[in-house]
């Protein structure tokens, strides 16, 4: 199991992160100019309340040039964060959304999608490339997300790839404290799920 990334890794830096296709979406590697879509659609409560409490709110006019310049694209730099925005084929000029894996403290994969298109399916097709991504690129044994209980919509992502319910603990979300899910997905599941969904 590889549990952080050293000076030599080839995967460190965000020239080497990939863009990934899907049959509707483009996921690109987070720039600093995508901060402008981010801010106009992340900052609403719908949002941002099953978010973890080290996000702003209310969210400040510059939270996100903020985020992703004095956070996202340095530890991307630093190969413990990938970061893409998610493009809708046909779509707006855009982002719509955004996705990251990272090591961090048994959290390892966020992701936010604005309200007009919710409801379409179109973040559990994002997950697919970047859970293979840190699998088999990566080589990571785990991936574990926290959940907010009342976040029925991340649930049904993590439960579709076929993540297991392995712990109940405190986390502090923008929406208050409250007793947080923790999801397992093991690679040799993750591998065996994608396996069966490529059969059928």
């Amino acid at each position: 199991m590889m549990d952080r990334i050293d000076e030599t890794d080839p995967f460190k830096g965000v020239a080497m992160i990939p863009t990934f296709e899907t049959p509707r979406l483009i996921l690109r590697p987070t720039r600093l100019e995508d901060a402008d879509a981010t801010q106009a659609l992340f900052p609403h409560w719908e949002i941002v309340r099953f978010l973890s409490d080290r996000v702003p709110w209310p969210y400040p006019d510059d939270g996100a040039l903020s985020y992703y310049r004095d956070f996202v694209l340095p530890a991307m730099e630093a190969g413990k964060l990938w970061g893409w925005t998610i493009w809708l084929k046909g779509g707006p000029d855009h982002h719509i959304g955004s996705i990251e894996l990272r090591d961090l403290n048994g959290d390892n994969r966020g992701f936010w999608l604005g309200l007009p298109w919710h409801g379409r399916g179109i973040m559990t097709e994002a997950c697919e490339p970047v859970t293979d991504y840190w699998f088999n690129t990566l080589g990571r044994e785990t991936l574990r997300v926290a959940k907010a209980p009342d976040n029925t919509a991340s649930r049904r992502v993590t439960e579709k790839q076929g993540a297991r319910l392995i712990a109940i603990e405190q986390r502090s979300y923008v929406g208050g404290v409250c007793a947080s899910e923790i999801w397992e997905l093991t690679r040799e599941d993750w591998n065996a799920f994608r396996a069966a969904t490529r059969s059928v």
